[in-house]
C-alpha cells in the first residue's frame, strides 16, 4: 500500500501528468539510460517519455539493470525497476494507458538473454502486447540482437531496434520497432551553433529514407541540449535521445510560447536627421517608456520585422542603470519615479522619497515653465508607470489612494484603462478641469481624460488594435493646439507582461506595436523642430536571450532566465533637439535632470 501511495505522490509532484497527454506523433522523447535516474521509469513516465531505455545483463538467471557487471545492484532487476512498477501503475489507475515502449539494451549474449526475458515475461502477459491486448506493453530489443532473419520467430510483444543504413523492402518490418544509429556516423556537431550543411543533409536524407518505410528513427550519442533537441525535432527525428527527459519535455511543452512568427511586417519611417542633436530650444519633450523593454526584446522585434525597426534608425543612444533605492532590481514604480522626479526611491513607491515624503514630478515642475503635460499608457491609469507622473504614495497597489491624486495634478491629458478605479473621483476630475470624453475626437476642452476600458486594456494579440498609435496621434495634436511647449509620456506597458509570463508572442507583438508608435513620434519630431524624443525602459523583464531565429521567415525563439525584472542596463535612444545629450551610461535619475536642464535653459519661469 505504501508503494502505491508513493507512486501517486511522486507523479503528482513532478510533471502534473501533462506530458502523457502530448501528441506523440509530433514529439517522442527517448529516456536514455533511464535506469541511472533517481527514480527509474517513474521519472521518464512523468516526463512523458515515449521510449524508456534500460541496459540489462544476464547474471545467475536474472536480468540485472546495469551497463557493466561492476555496477550491478542485486535489487535492480528489469522486474523491480520496470515491469512491476508498470503493472502497479495500471492497477492503481496512475497509468491509464501504455503509451510508451521499453527499449531493452542487451549487454550480454542475445540468445540466452532473450531466453530468460521470455521466461520472465510469462508472468507479465496481462500487461504485454499481443493479439488479445493490442494496447499492451511492447519491448524493443537493442544492443546484442539475434540475426535479422530470426526476428519473426519471437513473441508478439518483442520488437527489435534495427541498426543499419541498409534499408530495403525485404526486412521483417513488422518486427522492427525503431531504427537507431549513432549520430556520429553522420556528424561531429556538438550541439552548439549550427550543424554544417553537408552533415545536416546526410542526416536529413537518412531520416527521410527511414520514414519512407513508415518507421521511427532515433540517434544515440547525440548532443543533449535545447539547441540539439530543437534541431532534431525540426528535422523529424521521431525519438529524441536524452538523459534529461524532464527538462526536454518541459522545453518542448513551452516551445510554442517561446517561438514567435511575425506575419505582418510594418513599414519603417526614415528619419530626416535635420535637427537631430542640434542645439535648438526644446519645446516638446516626448518620453516613451517600453515597460520591461530590454535589448533582447528590441532585438527580437528587429529580427522579425525585416531586420528593421523605427527605433533602430536612431543614432544617439546610451545605457541606463535601473537600480532602486532599496533594491538592486527595480520595479516599475521606483523606476518610473526616477524618471518623473529625478530621485531614487524604494520599490513599490510612487512619487515619494525613501522616507515617504512627496517629491515634485515633471508635470508639476514644468507647469511653472509654461509646459502642458500628458500621459498615455496601455496599462490602467493607476498603473505604476503613469501614476509616478501624478501620484505621491508609498504603495503602488493602493489604487483608491492613488486615484485621489489625479484630479489635482498638473496633467492636461491622460489616456489609459482603469475607469473603474476612479468611480469615486469622476466628479473630482471634472472639478479639476478635466473633460472625460468617450471618443478621441474632441479637442475643445482645456483638459481631457479618456478611459479606454473599465479595467485593464487587452493585449495586441487579444485585439487591442492601434489604440496606442491613435492615442498618441490624438495627444500630439491636442497638446500642439495649446500653442505652448509640452511634455508627453507614452508607455507601452505589456512588453513587461510578456516577460513576466515568458510569452514570446506577447513580448514581440507589444514591442512591435510600440515601435509603430515610435515611428509616428519620430515623424512628428521631423515636422516640428524643437522636439526631443527619448525612448527607454524602466527595467528589463524576463532575463531574455535569443537562442535561435530566422530573419527570412520572421521567426524568433526567446529563452527566459526569469519571470521577473532584472537589473541589467536598459538602452536609451534619443532623437531631435539635443538628442546627443543622452549618450553614455548613467543612472535613470539623470534622464529627469537632463530634461529639466534643457527646459530651464530655454524657458523662464512664468
Amino acid at each position: 500500500m505504501m508503494k502505491q501511495v508513493s507512486i501517486f505522490l511522486f507523479l503528482m509532484s513532478t510533471f502534473s501528468f501533462f506530458a502523457n497527454g502530448q501528441d506523440t506523433k509530433s514529439l517522442r522523447i527517448h529516456s536514455h539510460n533511464d535506469y541511472l535516474q533517481k527514480a527509474p521509469f517513474w521519472e521518464a513516465y512523468a516526463a512523458g517519455a515515449s521510449s524508456i531505455e534500460v541496459d540489462v545483463i544476464l547474471q545467475d538467471g536474472e536480468l540485472m539493470a546495469a551497463h557493466e557487471k561492476e555496477s550491478i545492484n542485486p535489487s535492480k532487476t528489469i522486474q523491480s525497476l520496470y515491469l512491476d512498477p508498470i503493472r502497479e501503475g495500471i492497477e492503481n489507475g496512475v497509468i491509464e494507458e501504455i503509451n510508451f515502449t521499453l527499449l531493452i539494451d542487451l549487454k550480454t549474449a542475445a540468445l540466452p538473454t532473450l531466453e530468460v526475458l521470455q521466461s520472465i515475461m510469462k508472468d507479465y502477459q496481462d500487461i504485454a502486447f499481443g493479439e488479445n491486448n493490442p494496447k499492451g506493453l511492447k519491448l524493443i530489443i537493442s544492443g546484442n540482437r539475434p540475426e535479422v532473419a530470426e526476428y519473426l520467430s519471437y513473441p508478439a510483444w518483442m520488437f527489435f531496434d534495427y541498426q543499419s543504413t541498409d534499408l530495403n523492402a525485404d526486412l521483417p518490418w513488422s518486427k522492427i520497432g525503431m531504427i537507431s544509429l549513432s549520430f556520429r556516423q553522420f556528424s561531429i556537431w556538438n550541439g552548439k551553433g549550427r550543424m554544417v550543411e553537408p552533415q545536416r543533409e546526410s542526416l536529413q536524407n537518412f531520416i527521410g529514407k527511414v520514414h519512407s518505410f513508415d518507421k521511427p528513427v532515433r540517434f544515440w550519442a547525440t548532443p543533449d541540449s535545447k539547441t540539439a533537441w530543437k534541431a532534431f525535432y525540426e528535422m523529424g527525428v521521431d525519438y529524441i535521445n536524452t538523459d534529461k527527459p524532464y527538462e526536454a519535455n518541459a522545453y518542448f511543452k513551452n516551445l510554442s510560447a517561446l517561438v514567435y512568427h511575425n506575419s505582418s511586417i510594418h513599414q519603417i519611417y526614415k528619419p530626416k536627421f535635420e535637427v537631430d542633436g542640434v542645439s535648438v530650444p526644446v519645446n516638446q519633450v516626448i518620453l516613451m517608456i517600453g515597460d520591461g523593454n530590454g535589448l533582447a526584446q528590441i532585438s527580437s522585434g528587429l529580427f522579425v520585422n525585416g531586420n528593421e525597426l523605427n527605433l533602430t534608425q536612431l543614432k544617439n543612444m546610451g545605457l541606463v542603470k535601473t537600480q532602486a533605492a532599496d533594491d538592486f532590481t527595480t520595479d516599475s514604480a521606483a523606476g518610473a519615479t526616477a524618471y518623473a522626479t529625478g530621485n531614487k526611491t524604494n520599490n513599490r513607491a510612487l512619487g515619494v522619497d525613501p522616507s515617504g515624503l512627496p517629491l515634485e514630478n515633471l508635470p508639476d515642475l514644468i507647469d511653472a515653465y509654461g509646459f502642458y503635460s500628458g500621459i498615455i499608457t496601455t496599462d490602467q491609469i493607476t498603473g505604476a508607470t503613469p501614476a509616478a507622473f501624478y501620484a505621491h504614495h508609498s504603495e503602488r497597489d493602493d489604487t483608491e489612494e492613488i486615484a485621489v491624486f489625479l484630479p489635482n495634478s498638473k496633467l492636461d491629458l491622460f489616456i489609459g484603462g482603469g475607469k473603474s478605479n476612479f468611480e469615486s473621483q469622476l466628479e473630482n476630475l471634472k472639478k479639476g478641469g478635466f473633460t472625460l470624453v468617450d471618443e478621441l475626437n474632441d479637442f475643445s476642452p482645456s483638459k481631457i481624460g479618456f478611459f479606454a476600458f473599465e479595467g485593464a486594456l487587452p493585449k495586441v494579440l487579444e485585439g487591442r488594435g492601434d489604440y496606442l498609435k491613435v492615442s498618441t496621434e490624438f495627444a500630439l495634436e491636442f497638446l500642439e493646439k495649446k500653442g505652448k511647449p509640452f511634455f508627453l509620456m507614452v508607455e507601452a506597458a505589456n512588453i513587461d507582461s510578456g516577460g513576466h509570463t515568458n510569452n514570446s508572442g506577447m513580448v514581440i507583438s507589444e514591442m512591435l506595436d510600440f515601435d509603430q508608435v515610435i515611428g509616428k513620434v519620430i515623424q512628428y519630431a521631423d515636422q516640428h523642430p524643437g522636439t526631443l524624443v527619448i525612448i527607454t525602459a524602466d527595467h528589463e523583464t524576463g532575463g531574455i536571450s535569443i537562442p535561435d531565429g530566422d530573419i527570412d521567415s520572421s521567426t524568433i525563439e526567446l529563452a527566459y532566465h526569469s519571470d521577473d525584472h532584472t537589473g541589467i542596463l536598459v538602452p536609451i535612444f534619443a532623437y531631435g533637439a539635443h538628442s546627443d545629450d543622452f549618450r553614455g551610461v548613467y543612472e535613470n535619475t539623470e534622464v529627469f535632470h537632463k530634461i529639466m536642464k534643457l527646459i530651464q535653459t530655454y524657458h523662464s519661469l512664468n
